[in-house]
């Protein structure tokens, strides 16, 4: 896209715009899971035009094959949230698929196969045990599940023999995730947790021999407990364990010698994530043992080189300001990074010389970069009298197109990002650059809780959620709208998931943002109890109370239960398929501002889950947003067609 020569007067809202909503659903691929196998490359790529598919790439000299053509869907269920759904080892490809849950098998040249049998088992984060042709792999089975507390999915480490017979290797735990074989193949380190803990909580790192019938030795505890969150294990060519632990108060690198714990680089820094989905990977070895990591500080992401043996940690160059994963292997780096310039994107580092070379792009044709917003990332006080700082990317509108009114001021959207324990990034993103080159400011919040900026902040939400969030998100815009960078008449802010009860706070208890939008969006904390999924089901414990405490804190906080405050017009989205936050969630509120009369629309997507993936949903979505948002601010064009219903607004369609 090129920008025009000459520009026109429109009112900020209103900018027209090449970042169509279609231009974002068709845009962007979703990349994610990158590993290195010998010289190859191999990669997940998002199909939004396929209904959302995943599909497994491989790079292999100048040759890029679809592994998984339609319609398999590579994909793993377990935790929900999945991740780990696929393993290369010597040229073969390990990889779940999501309709029937099964392992499948390619061998090199062969077509799929399936490995394991359909039924009530769900599979991830595969390790490949060559001395004995089997898999080591997290099982979640639901057989029998029904969701209550007391019957649960069970999940287990188990091996997977080549004829696809299965055999417990690890079990009693509540959760497991990483099994990592020695290069020897002579043991085995895992992790483990149990409720009410979430694994950025506590976590345990088990080591144990590999018996010569296959089963395992008596575990020994190396690190963690209900304080400690260890995260990646990862042996070094030369068999030393290593992990990451926040015992510090920063995710930081530690490796076992001698039967020590030792940290590698101490730093306020953190060079791991939570564990959402299984297989993420900050960090590997290099042939000579030296470790390629990656770490953030400050809410952005560096490259470097760690000698395990010095502890000196030496950059590496290189464009990004967001590295959401690194793989290391056969002598390059596979990094999936981004930055304010460069959406998301998987290149290929040379060891030998850090020269990139990038494999696949998110979007692979970007518009001028007259349309594109380039975030400041600024820090600002918040809480009670200001005794605390929060963290947020400021967008201001951008569009080569329009003269701004220099006397008028844009409206802000506030992003509350989801989780709650997540992280914004500054990653160019057209779905933050469609709201940014139609006229509005955007804020997007690492409110506290947020990962990223060590455990004291990741524990700032601890029994405070609702709260400190919703602080951090009230004081972003009052910051912006002080300095004379957006109307304080119209502040607007959305939020999924998490993220969303963050959205309904705000417009409740507080009276500074003047609309909203909630994306399959928290609304009631008791019943997101009752229907949550296992690896969620105590997330509550930890946000708000434990049980035996909760039920005052969770009837003051939900918005279902003070609906009668909520006079702010707002927008629903919600998935019919989504497990995690179910509809009824949405459902509630829309029934409660329906009847008070509050300017309310709802819209529904059949076959989405938590999480939108097909083409279609995104584009009905943002023009939905984007039309409610106008005509709550009276800025509709004469003659603009209704693409949403909007009940209780005069002469809505």
């Amino acid at each position: 896209m090129t920008a025009s020569t000459s520009q026109q007067n429109a009112a900020f809202g209103l900018w027209p715009s090449p970042i169509s909503a279609a231009v974002v659903a068709a845009g962007a691929t979703p990349l994610s899971q990158p590993q290195a196998d010998g010289g190859d490359a191999y990669w997940l790529a998002g199909r939004a035009s396929e209904g959302g598919r995943t599909t497994l790439l491989r790079q292999r000299g100048a040759d890029l094959v679809e592994l998984t053509p339609a319609p398999f869907n590579v994909r793993s269920r377990v935790h929900e949230y999945g991740g780990g759904a696929y393993l290369v080892a010597a040229g073969t490809v390990y990889f779940s698929h999501f309709a029937d849950n099964c392992i499948y098998e390619i061998a090199p040249g062969a077509a799929p196969r399936a490995l394991t049998r359909a039924g009530s088992a769900r599979y991830a984060d595969f390790a490949h045990d060559a001395a004995r042709n089997r898999l080591v792999v997290v099982r979640e089975d639901h057989a029998g599940a029904s969701g209550a507390s007391d019957n649960q999915p069970v999940n287990t480490l188990c091996a997977i023999d080549a004829d696809g017979s299965e055999t417990v290797l690890a079990q009693g735990s509540d959760f497991y995730a990483a099994p990592r074989l020695s290069p020897d193949g002579q043991s085995l380190a895992w992790l483990s947790w149990d409720h009410p803990r979430m694994p950025w909580q506590g976590t345990e790192l088990w080591l144990a021999q590999v018996n010569p019938d296959g089963s395992l030795g008596r575990p020994t505890l190396v690190a963690g407990g209900p304080e400690e969150a260890i995260c990646q294990p990862e042996w070094s060519p030369a068999g030393v364990l290593h992990f990451v632990s926040d015992r510090s108060g920063w995710w930081n690198l530690y490796r076992l010698a001698e039967g020590e714990v030792q940290p590698l680089c101490e730093r306020a820094a953190e060079f791991g994530s939570p564990h959402w989905t299984f297989a993420v990977s900050m960090y590997g070895f290099a042939g000579d043992g030296e470790i390629i990591c990656t770490y953030i500080e400050n809410g952005v992401s560096r490259l470097a080189q760690l000698s395990p043996d010095t502890g000196k940690l030496a950059p590496i160059t290189n464009p990004y300001e967001e590295i959401r994963e690194l793989r290391v292997g056969g002598g390059v780096a596979l990094i999936l990074g981004g930055s304010p310039h460069i959406p998301l994107e998987l290149a290929r580092f040379e060891l030998a010389s850090a020269t990139p070379h990038v494999l696949a792009r998110s979007i692979s044709a970007l518009p001028a970069d007259g349309y594109l917003s380039v975030p400041e990332s600024v820090t600002y006080a918040s809480g009670a009298n200001g005794q605390r700082s929060a963290h947020a990317f400021y967008y201001p509108p951008c569009n080569a197109d329009v003269k701004p009114d220099p006397s008028a001021r844009p409206p802000l959207m506030v992003i509350s990002h989801g989780g709650p324990t997540g992280m914004a990034t500054n990653t160019l993103k057209l779905a933050t650059q469609y709201w940014t080159s139609h006229g509005f400011a955007v804020l997007d919040v690492n409110y506290g809780g947020s990962s990223g900026f060590g455990r004291a902040y990741r524990d700032a939400l601890k029994g405070q959620w609702g709260v400190v969030d919703v602080d951090d998100c009230v004081a972003g815009a009052r910051y912006v709208a002080t300095r004379g960078l957006a109307d304080p008449e119209r502040l607007v802010i959305r939020g999924g998931s998490a993220g969303g009860l963050t959205t309904l706070c705000a417009l409740t208890f507080h009276d500074v943002f003047k609309a909203g939008a909630s994306y399959y969006g928290v609304s009631d904390l008791k019943g997101l109890d009752d229907d949550s999924h296992k690896f969620e089901s105590h997330y509550n414990e930890y946000l708000i109370a434990p049980k035996a405490q909760s039920e005052s804190l969770y009837l003051l906080r939900s918005p279902i239960n003070h609906a009668d405050k909520l006079t702010r017009p707002m927008i629903f989205f919600q998935g019919l398929d989504d497990k995690v936050v179910p509809p009824q969630q949405s459902e509630v509120m829309v029934t409660a501002l329906r009847a008070s009369g509050v300017p309310v629309a709802y819209m529904t997507l059949e076959g989405e889950g938590h999480g939108f993936r097909k083409a279609d949903s995104i584009v009905r979505t943002l023009e939905a947003e984007l039309y409610f948002y106008l005509r709550i601010f009276g800025l509709t064009t004469q003659g603009q067609p209704a693409v949403v219903a909007i009940e209780n607004l005069p002469d809505a369609a």
